[in-house]
């Protein structure tokens, strides 16, 4: 049985594993879609609708919360206004994983994490080590 088992550890120690997951909220956030492993996209995905639920509910104390996960002022602003104004309607789901088939070097499925209802103009960025450019799907 599974009972009161926790998040994936994936592959990864404590602190490296929240901080990889912060910084891809992050990037979800700014870029409003990202490209990533599977596993990865679920964990990710958990992170980003607690940010965004505290974006719509406002307040000091919701910020300093949200500034534990995003330390980039400029996108904290970002969740607290634009977000906030976009899902102001929407109970919960702000993402969407889309599975985008297997790698091609290891064979680890990938996946599109994306905000729902988002400019179709952003493009995704692959948060995979030694990507640095911004890729169109």
């Amino acid at each position: 049985m599974r009972h009161k088992v926790g998040q994936r550890k994936l592959h990864r120690t404590t602190s490296h594993r929240l901080a990889m997951l912060h910084n891809m909220v992050t990037s979800l956030l700014e870029h409003e879609a990202i490209r990533t492993t599977l596993p990865k996209a679920k964990e990710a995905r958990a992170i980003a609708e607690r940010i965004i639920t505290l974006g719509k509910r406002g307040g000091l104390a919701n910020v300093r919360l949200a500034e534990r996960t995003v330390r980039n002022r400029v996108i904290l602003q970002k969740v607290f206004s634009e977000y906030k104004d976009r899902y102001a309607n929407r109970p919960g789901g702000y993402t969407r994983i889309v599975r985008l088939g297997f790698r091609r070097g290891d064979g680890a499925e990938m996946a599109l994490l994306e905000l729902v209802d988002r400019p179709a103009k952003a493009a995704p960025v692959d948060t995979e080590a030694g990507a640095t450019e911004t890729k169109a799907e």
